[in-house]
């Protein structure tokens, strides 16, 4: 079996050209900073030792200067390739965690907190920067430039040669292990801050709820410990990188000591050692030092950036084992049992959400195509589980839910929902215009007198004809406000508009008044004259329309049939109609 590739790998596969690059300008970098040296070393012979006039080395000078300028431009342009691979690499990344998201099957869709996929697909991709911007540039400078130093400094002095080879695995060797606690640390870090945004942004939507029940108080405390927690975790890693900071600094300095006593010994005790080349080495061997010190110093950011990367890594990870592709002979069967209505059946059907919790079990259910049927009960009784099992968007624990004899789990999901409109008590509004909103789930393209004929036959039309803008008008988030009868007007436009083969309502009328609940009814009756629709049902009058009821009672299938004959062989069907009938609610 084929070892799966990692996401940093599958990056920097696509960083080939970059890092063909960085390794040249490495290796001219590294020529740069002996040529730079061996210069220095040669002028402040000649102008100190040999006493030349300044004239007389102004060449030299002039080739040294240009030497330190094609070195800090090496250094730029090892820099600028950095950054081009961090800002390549995050936005193949961001687009991956978008696609997945956007490609991920319904229920895994579902799991999980809008703020910590908001977390990981903003900050933990961000932070993955350093990685490509500073950690690979810098790794590739350690490959290639303390070699040639090392080089150099073994045919200059060897002694100094057999010092530098001796301290530097140090260096190495601490980074690896700081790394790793790095690495850990970043993780729980990354934990933290998916709490904290998911905390703050759920904080956020339901504000006016909490201050309605005056818990705002109480999810302020929340909030400050789940910051707290993000802070500590922060600070964790701070103290891993002083600490980084602290002993790398002692190694290089204790090394670069020894090596300029070794030298001062050959040079004025011994006497073994022309003051050019003790210089010169003098010169390189912090050269030697910072190079490996800074590549420390990008260890510990690059590990930080590893952590994050791993978040975005197992976000991947959890979409794509949820949304398996399907055979293909399975999604073309898809066009041939849609678009006409279907017929569903759910066969002995066991769902819980968690173990322990909630169960529902049902038996067989058949639904004809064409047929409206209704789900009943009170309320926790697993009606809108039962919807949600119809519609897809929950997957049984056992048994099979079918559309036209095939099982709905082997359908291909978005030809599946193409056809398919779930219309909920609160529909979502986006942000912009009417028009945007009828069309968002029209999959086509659609013409200006379509989308004002979906309005229209939605009973959205005098409220478009009273806006100065018309469709153009925006509603949602900075634009106009919306009554709960308008979103549901503007989500039966949407299904106005796609024309489903299947319909799923969650008792959209629940809580308008009588004429806006008019309406939405007349206008529900033309929608599923040429689909099937399942409604879970709170009103009588929809109860009483449809052609066939199930009735919920604590999550499972107590009856089904039609009205009368659930009102004469169900005491608690007929107790529940019997409220509805008194003005109460089921």
């Amino acid at each position: 079996m084929k070892k799966k590739t990692s996401l940093i790998a599958e990056q920097m596969s696509g960083q080939r050209k970059q890092l063909v690059m960085l390794t040249i300008l490495s290796l001219l970098l590294g020529i740069a900073i002996v040529s730079q040296a061996g210069l220095l070393a040669e002028a402040v012979q000649r102008v100190f030792v040999e006493k030349a006039s300044l004239s007389s080395v102004a060449l030299l000078l002039a080739l040294l200067l240009s030497v330190m300028a094609i070195r800090t431009l090496l250094s730029y342009g090892n820099g600028r390739v950095g950054l081009l691979m961090a800002a390549s690499a995050k936005a193949n990344m961001r687009s991956a965690v978008l696609q997945k998201l956007t490609r991920a099957s319904m229920p895994s869709t579902l799991q999980g907190q809008t703020g910590g996929k908001v977390s990981v697909a903003l900050d933990a991709v961000d932070e993955a920067d350093s990685y490509f911007s500073h950690y690979m540039p810098r790794m590739v400078e350690a490959a290639i430039i303390p070699v040639l130093i090392l080089i150099v400094t073994f045919i200059l002095h060897a002694n100094t040669g057999f010092i530098l080879l001796f301290t530097a695995p140090f260096i190495p060797l601490f980074m690896i292990l700081v790394g790793l606690q790095t690495k850990n640390k970043s993780e729980e870090k990354y934990a933290q801050l998916a709490e904290f945004s998911a905390t703050f942004l759920d904080s956020l939507q339901g504000l006016v709820t909490l201050k309605i029940f005056g818990q705002a108080r109480r999810q302020q405390q929340r909030i400050e410990r789940s910051s707290l927690g993000y802070r500590d975790a922060t600070m964790d890693i701070l103290k891993v990188a002083f600490t980084n900071t602290f002993m790398l600094e002692s190694i290089v300095m204790l090394s670069i000591g020894i090596v300029a006593l070794e030298l001062a010994i050959q040079l004025l005790v011994f006497k073994s050692m022309p003051f050019h080349t003790a210089f010169l080495v003098l010169l390189l061997v912090p050269e030697f030092f910072n190079l490996l010190k800074n590549t420390g110093t990008a260890f510990h950011s690059g590990r930080t950036s590893m952590g994050a990367v791993r978040k975005v890594e197992h976000m991947l990870a959890e979409t794509n084992d949820s949304s398996g592709t399907q055979p293909a002979e399975v999604q073309k069967s898809v066009a041939k049992l849609l678009p006409a209505p279907p017929s569903m059946e759910l066969n002995d059907i066991h769902f819980h959400y968690a173990p322990g919790s909630f169960e529902l079990k049902a038996g067989t259910i058949s639904i004809k195509p064409g047929e409206n049927v209704a789900i009943v009960g009170k309320s926790g009784s697993g009606k809108t589980t039962l919807l949600h099992l119809f519609a897809g968007l929950l997957k049984p624990v056992s048994g099979t839910v079918r559309v036209n004899g095939s099982p709905l789990g082997q359908l291909d999901e978005n030809a599946w929902f193409e056809q398919v409109s779930y219309i909920t008590q609160h529909p979502y509004i986006f942000a912009g215009t009417l028009a945007d909103n009828i069309t968002i789930g029209a999959g086509r393209n659609i013409t200006r007198d379509e989308i004002w004929q979906a309005a229209e036959d939605a009973g959205l039309a005098p409220l478009v004809a009273q806006l100065e803008q018309g469709l153009d008008t925006f509603v949602g988030e900075g634009g106009r406000g919306l009554s709960g009868g308008e979103k549901q007007r503007l989500a039966l436009a949407r299904a106005f508009l796609k024309r489903p083969a299947l319909i799923l309502f969650d008792e959209p009328t629940v809580g308008l008044d009588l004429q806006t609940e008019q309406i939405l009814q007349s206008s529900i009756t033309v929608l599923a004259n040429n689909a099937t629709m399942i409604t879970v049902a709170h009103r009588l009058y929809t109860i009483r329309q449809a052609d066939h009821i199930l009735f919920m009672d604590h999550g499972k299938l107590a009856a089904s049939g039609v009205h009368d004959e659930l009102l004469e062989c169900i005491p608690q069907y007929a107790e529940m109609v019997d409220i509805q009938r008194k003005g109460g609610s089921a």
